[in-house]
């Protein structure tokens, strides 16, 4: 037999399990059944196994009688069926709409799986033989797909489905035992075509019997698959033609064209990402959107959002419709492409004959629009991010309090050039300035996170699992018990601490393995269930912790911002604050920065009691916010005393300051290591939630800020009790001790 490509399989095509069928009819007197297995003991090789091809031709009809209760004549016209040989290029017994789409291609067409290569061939055989034989659960196949073009040239894309209950797969003289060492190293390599040749050399397997071959009108879906992939390389060549491709297996309009109008501000212009899709509404030009639309398509898309559509334009008024018929367009589809109440633009969908296009089929963009949707607002967001890198690198974003260093730089920089003198842009350093760090860490999000994973997909298998139960009792689809063993093997999984790839790998198992099977249910009173299965929302808990950690760093950063701008007043510093699980800031503070006012140490004393007191207020405003929060999260503050000054530089390539110098960079070492400090000799935390924790190095900076916590405490923002500890000795640093207490709350 002719084989497309190498594989550790010999091939023989049988047909005994019918040929049985038939034999235990025979038994029971059936004289028809008699009759038949007669003309097949004429050709033992139906039974032995087949060799020369030709006997499928020649006893086509025998062939199809032994395979009627396989191939029932009543569906002939509506299932795409057919028997095939794995491997091979051998697919016959075709059903009436099989052949038929086979007939449309065209006699010069051959039919081949999409994308297959021969590597992904010999894998995928001896994947079979490592799960059915070794009992391995690999998961070695993508969707196989049929693209077949009709006859006036659209093409339309089938799944393929292999029933392969009639083959039995055994070893032969050339067969290679595998240890367990064997299937690991084959397992973790999947490229290296050698090794699984070694492992499973050519004819070491035998395959006999037949497979069953059925197809599905996958268009619209894959096409949608297809678009999705297309969209991400939006300004690559052939763009246009692949989206038009696309769009034309969709709708089944040979020559369909699509084109989109940009939208800002009322007025429509062109394509701004590339200018992959021309405009049929502007020809080249841009203007005012209610000039080029009439009133009812201005109305439809640019205000209420929705689709507009001509059936046939030399039968409508207005100077969008005779626009479009005088560039022979004869029907049309405008659709908005608008997401969170931005219009971004028009998509154009336009046929040169009328009726093709109208109101009833511009309802297939439903599944198309959301992709598309995202992508250009996707690319407006990549322009606008363009466009502020060009500024960033151009022109710096930077923090007010340092401007001035920057701006007279920069004069510096372009006097020189005038006079044609060689100068280069000189770094920008502000020696001696005092830091000041602190931190509000939100406490417990990573197992907050991780538990809300574990509720989301639990919920999930659980709900799945309890569909699969009823599809295998009732057997309406081929049988899922590995699917429901796997399901539970996830459901015990999630009873454990999560680890970092379960979430990702569990749903690669049920997109890729179960959600398609359960697709195929046809049956009505199971249609129901997948139905409101995939309505629900999986997602409540993940959301929910998502909407914790926003709302808390929302608050919290609003504080420290609104608090800023009365110590800038009060001192002119540099100030960033950063939004992670939590917020955490930095400030700098010194005569290098505001050199046009007076810099004293009670400056610099009355910015560290004002990181004190902000702190506490927004610890405390956290705790009125956790009764409504999803997740009672807590948090734990945390506030760094760096009693000597430092040299800041700004990093050209981060666009942003850093510490300069190895030993100014003692500063940075301590900022990362005492997070997750503990009190030394004890497993407890240096930080608590409802505490203020103060890390200082020695004992003039314990007596500075034991003053300013006798100011809180006089304020009501902590209690009177004081704690004080020794840090344990860190990676590179030792000698840190705390003071820490506990934050009041007032109603």
């Amino acid at each position: 037999m002719h084989l497309l490509w190498d594989t550790p399989f010999q091939l023989q095509l049988s047909f005994e399990e019918p040929i049985r069928a038939f034999e235990q009819l025979a038994e029971k007197g059936d004289v028809n059944a008699q009759a038949l297995l007669e003309e097949v003991a004429r050709f033992p090789e139906l039974r032995t196994g087949i060799e020369n091809v030709a006997l499928l031709n020649e006893q086509a009809v025998l062939i199809s009688k032994l395979l009627r209760d396989y191939f029932p004549p009543v569906l002939s016209e509506n299932e795409i069926k057919a028997v095939s040989i794995p491997l091979t290029t051998i697919i016959f017994n075709h059903s009436e709409r099989f052949k038929k789409i086979l007939e449309a291609a065209g006699p010069d067409f051959e039919i081949n799986i999409r994308g297959m290569t021969g590597h992904q061939y010999y894998v995928m055989s001896c994947c079979i033989i490592l799960n059915e034989y070794y009992g391995t659960h690999l998961n070695f196949s993508n969707p196989l797909f049929y693209d077949i073009p009709t006859a006036t040239g659209i093409t339309k894309h089938y799944r393929i489905l292999y029933n392969g209950d009639f083959l039995d797969i055994t070893p032969t003289e050339k067969f290679v035992p595998l240890t367990e060492a064997d299937i690991d190293q084959l397992i973790n390599n999947f490229d290296d075509t050698a090794l699984w040749k070694e492992k499973f050399p050519l004819d070491s397997w035998l395959m006999r019997g037949f497979s069953i071959m059925n197809l599905f009108d996958a268009t619209i879906e894959n096409a949608v698959s297809i678009l999705k992939e297309k969209l991400l390389g939006i300004n690559a060549n052939g763009f246009r033609e692949s989206i038009e491709s696309i769009f034309r297996s969709i709708y089944q309009i040979p020559d369909v064209q699509i084109g989109f109008t940009a939208f800002k501000d009322g007025t429509f212009g062109p394509d701004p990402f590339g200018q992959q899709l021309s405009s049929f509404i502007l020809q080249g030009g841009g203007g005012e959107a209610t000039e080029l639309m009439c009133s009812q398509s201005y109305c439809s898309v640019i205000q209420e959002r929705h689709y507009f559509a001509v059936a046939d334009t030399a039968l409508s008024t207005g100077t969008l419709a005779a626009n479009m018929l005088s560039q022979g367009i004869r029907s049309f589809i405008l659709a908005p492409v608008a997401k969170n109440d931005v219009l971004f633009g028009v998509l154009e969908v336009v046929s040169f004959r009328p009726k093709e296009l109208n109101s009833i089929n511009a309802n297939k963009l439903e599944v198309l629009m959301p992709f598309l949707t995202d992508t250009i607002e996707r690319l407006s967001a990549e322009l606008q991010n363009q466009v502020q890198a060009l500024i960033q690198d151009k022109y710096t974003t930077i923090h007010s309090s340092v401007y001035w260093k920057f701006k007279a730089e920069a004069e510096r920089f372009i006097y020189n050039k005038q006079l044609a003198q060689d100068y280069k842009l000189q770094e920008i350093v502000f020696p001696d300035v005092y830091p000041l760090y602190g931190q509000v860490d939100i406490k417990g999000s990573s197992e907050a996170r991780n538990t809300s994973i574990q509720k989301d997909l639990k919920k999930q298998l659980k709900a799945l699992s309890a569909i699969l139960v009823q599809l295998n009792t009732q057997q309406l689809v081929e049988a899922s018990y590995d699917m429901e063993q796997q399901l539970n093997k996830y459901l015990a999984e999630l009873a454990l601490p999560l680890q970092a790839s379960t979430e990702q790998y569990i749903d690669n198992y049920l997109n890729r393995k179960v959600h398609p099977r359960i697709r195929q249910v046809t049956n009505e009173s199971m249609m129901q269930v997948i139905y409101e299965y995939f309505n629900t929302d999986f997602h409540v808990y993940r959301r929910k912790y998502e909407t914790t950690i926003s709302m808390i760093n929302e608050q919290l950063a609003t504080i420290i911002d609104e608090r800023q701008v009365e110590a800038q007043e009060a001192f002119q510093h540099y100030y960033e604050r950063f939004k992670t699980d939590g917020v955490e800031h930095n400030l700098y503070v010194g005569a290098a920065i505001a050199p046009f006012a007076e810099f004293n140490m009670k400056k610099l004393y009355a910015l560290r009691m004002w990181q004190l007191r902000v702190i506490c207020e927004m610890e405390q405003a956290h705790y009125h916010l956790r009764p409504v929060l999803p997740y009672p999260l807590e948090v734990t503050t945390l506030v760094l005393v760096y009693q000597s000054h430092i040299d800041i530089r700004f990093r050209m390539d981060e666009k942003r300051f850093d510490v300069d110098g190895s030993y100014n960079a003692r500063f940075e070492i301590v900022k990362k290591r005492i997070d997750k400090a503990h009190i030394k000799g004890s497993p407890e935390r240096i930080t608590q939630p409802g505490k203020l924790t103060i890390v200082y190095s020695n004992d003039v900076e314990a007596q500075e800020y034991g003053r300013y916590i006798k100011v809180l405490q006089g304020e009501r923002l902590l209690d009177v009790d004081v704690e004080q500890f020794d840090v344990e000795d860190l990676e590179g640093v030792s000698g840190l001790k705390i003071l820490r207490a506990k934050i009041l709350h007032h109603s």
